[in-house]
């Protein structure tokens, strides 16, 4: 019987259904043996997380998620895991040991500060584009609400979400506003999803910011600028904390798992630069979502990371309720090392919340530097 671990699961601390504390009774009832919190530019809803998870005998690791700037590497202009903007990164901080949680939170207070500035243009830049049909967003009223800790364009586009339903009372009326009034492609599959809405009420709202946000988000997208940290300096807080630096690995997409990306092209065609690169900044590990990839991409990943000397970390992302906590690959036994990656990382983040030095020489595979 195949053990399931996720070590990528988001919380009320940046976009989800779920506190942290039910991100974890939720992770336990669909059967995972370890769960990991993982938000953007936030680590708010660790303790809650660690708590929940002594509560119910669940093993649980922190981290955090973020973009970082990397025009200033030979990835420049390049279009890496990030479908809004290039020269512009996911990266993930894992492990964190415990007594170090409050400062790297505090480390990413004034990117959040930053990132809302944006946040207040992007609906001002919505509202310009939904104003002929009677819907504005206003930041203040309409979406800051919604979060607990950071605001994302998931948040801006849930609220448009909850303008739409409250004057299209149908799944019917929705669709047809979405697809014939403001003219946005919609795949047929998440289109029968929304028109399920009567009988998937905890669904509805999420797959219509599905849809929204697989065709809308590059017409009223600003680009991030001061809410990046440099890569540099995220991988450098990283290690000074403890923590595990992981690049995100998406790989090019063709028909979106989740239904909100569209078909692009990412870092495939340029992978052996992306690693000479990743390596040579200080990066600890890659991490992926084999739910997310063709057999011959995750091969390929692999097979780069083991050459190289990457810890391998695995997390599906969760932020919807219709998404599964449970991978089903990890059922192949060629993602066994996957499994055994998930026990090592919490192992280590208890062993560094006790003495951070004496946990790394104990678990040397997880560090490259």
């Amino acid at each position: 019987m195949a053990t399931y671990v996720n070590n990528h699961i988001h919380t009320t601390y940046s976009f989800s259904p779920y506190t942290p504390a039910a991100a974890v009774e939720a992770a336990m009832k669909s059967g995972l043996k370890t769960a990991g919190i993982i938000d953007h530019d936030s680590v708010g809803g660790a303790k809650e997380f660690i708590e929940a998870g002594q509560r119910f005998g669940m093993p649980v690791t922190v981290g955090v998620e973020c973009r970082v700037d990397m025009s200033a590497t030979p990835l420049n202009g390049k279009r890496l895991n990030n479908p809004d903007q290039k020269s512009v990164a996911y990266v993930t901080m894992h492990g964190i040991p415990h007594q170090n949680i409050d400062k790297v939170d505090a480390f990413f207070a004034p990117y959040r500060e930053k990132r809302n500035q944006r946040n207040r243009i992007m609906c001002q830049n919505i509202s310009t584009l939904t104003a002929p049909y009677h819907i504005t967003l206003d930041f203040d009223r309409d979406v800051l609400p919604l979060a607990t800790a950071t605001v994302t364009e998931r948040h801006i586009l849930f609220a448009l979400v909850k303008k739409i339903v409250a004057i299209y009372d149908t799944p019917e009326k929705v669709v047809d506003f979405i697809c014939n009034t403001m003219d946005i492609s919609v795949s047929e599959k998440v289109k029968a999803q929304i028109l399920a809405g009567r009988e998937t009420p905890e669904f509805y709202e999420y797959d219509i910011l599905g849809a929204l946000k697989g065709n809308m988000v590059e017409k009223f997208y600003v680009d991030a600028t001061d809410e990046l940290p440099d890569v540099r300096e995220f991988i450098k807080v990283a290690h000074e904390n403890g923590a595990v630096a992981a690049y995100a690995y998406l790989g090019d997409i063709g028909d979106s798992v989740t239904g909100d990306k569209k078909a692009q092209k990412f870092e495939d065609d340029y992978l052996d630069l992306l690693f000479e690169v990743i390596a040579d900044l200080g990066f600890d590990a890659v991490t992926f979502m084999p739910s997310r990839n063709t057999p011959a991409q995750l091969d390929r990943l692999m097979a780069m990371c083991k050459e190289k000397g990457f810890f391998q970390i695995s997390g599906e992302d969760i932020n919807t309720p219709r998404q599964s906590f449970i991978c089903k690959a990890y059922e192949n036994p060629k993602f066994q090392h996957l499994v055994d990656a998930a026990f090592m990382l919490i192992a280590y983040e208890n062993a560094a919340t006790e003495d951070i030095a004496s946990a790394k020489k104990q678990y040397p595979k997880m560090f490259r530097y």
